[in-house]
């Protein structure tokens, strides 16, 4: 969980990027997330995925610390919108795979970095140099400058000299790049990426996944959304990008980790909602004890069991959450988790939905 800070060390909105900006002020005016996307013309996962960035850059507990710091900032104003920002150049466009076989090269960030060709697993060097291809294959075809690879994989600890290149040959030739025009690793005018339709990145499958979820959410179709949550969790070996150094490996373990956190919350939402119910509360007592601060999953598990007629199992969930909070944060349950707690004492029945994953 981000780390407390006092209001004088907080890093600012600077640090964000332009739709983090984006987002935080439209947080800052109390918009949901169904709203900004609306306004942002994104999907509502994507907001979730840019809030938790932010907290994590910020230093921010959760959305309210959030909105205190878009005025604080200069984002908002007392009585206003958000404060129109400058035009920017268009963003670089994600490349679309090409159809055809499915490429001989596979890369997993989810877990380890491993690497893959026709199922033989590549060496792939030192942490920095594949922090290099973890950081071209987060970009899912986007070309990044040298300037770019240097700030995502070294940040403020730049090398002496420019090792970007010396890096890319090396994965070339790790990666079984026989260069020509079917080169892995290509570099334009734009700087590097990864050719389209040349690696097959299970990030990459976990949004496309992810919106197929998305999809049998709003068919109403919950056994397939099951399915599709299930596909997901399967691509998880562990902690992502484990080990890797740099700003970026940072950030996108948080983003990463939460995305996991979500997908498991919908899916034990649509297995609720199929009578799945031990299921859904086995899920989520794995998930509790793997992020035994993350409220949110913690009130979700209390309904759950409280649903089951488990009461003193919930209210023991709840203490548990409140002395890991104390102890290791010095901080009081959020009103997620104290209205869940609430609710329970009162005996308020709780239906198949248990409230946003």
């Amino acid at each position: 969980m981000p780390t407390t800070v006092t209001s004088d060390d907080r890093p600012t909105a600077t640090a964000l990027r332009q739709q983090e900006r984006e987002v935080l002020s439209a947080v800052g005016c109390g918009l949901g997330d169904e709203e900004i996307a609306a306004a942002l013309a994104v999907p509502e996962d994507t907001v979730a995925e840019h809030l938790a960035r932010i907290l994590a850059k910020l230093g921010l507990r959760d959305r309210a610390a959030a909105i205190v710091h878009a005025f604080d900032c200069g984002l908002v104003a007392p009585g206003q919108g958000p404060r129109p920002r400058p035009a920017r150049p268009a963003s670089r466009t994600v490349a679309v795979p090409v159809a055809g076989a499915a490429p001989a090269l596979r890369v997993s960030l989810l877990g380890p970095l491993r690497a893959w060709r026709d199922g033989r697993v590549l060496d792939l060097g030192h942490q920095r140099q594949q922090t290099v291809l973890a950081v071209l294959a987060l970009g899912l075809g986007r070309p990044l400058t040298r300037r770019e690879l240097l700030d995502d994989v070294w940040g403020l600890e730049q090398p002496a000299a420019n090792v970007v290149p010396v890096y890319v040959y090396r994965l070339r030739k790790a990666l079984g790049d026989g260069g020509g025009p079917a080169r892995v690793i290509e570099h334009g005018p734009r700087g590097y990426r990864l050719a389209p339709g040349a690696v097959d990145v299970d990030v990459a499958r976990v949004e496309e996944l992810v919106a197929g979820i998305g999809a049998a959410e709003r068919a109403d179709d919950p056994a397939e959304a099951v399915r599709l949550c299930s596909r997901v969790l399967e691509l998880f070996r562990g902690e992502p990008l484990a080990g890797l150094p740099g700003p970026l490996a940072e950030l996108e373990r948080l983003r990463l980790t939460e995305r996991r956190i979500t997908v498991v919350r919908r899916k034990a939402r649509w297995q609720l909602r199929l009578g799945r119910d031990a299921e859904a509360i086995a899920e989520l007592f794995a998930l509790s004890a793997e992020h035994p601060l993350n409220e949110p999953s913690a009130a979700m598990l209390m309904r759950a069991l409280q649903r089951d007629g488990r009461q003193a199992e919930a209210l023991a969930v709840f203490e548990r959450a409140h002395r890991s909070l104390s102890d290791d944060l010095g901080v009081a349950p959020s009103r997620v988790l104290r209205r869940a707690h609430r609710m329970i004492l009162r005996g308020d029945e709780a239906g198949p939905d248990l409230g946003p994953a």
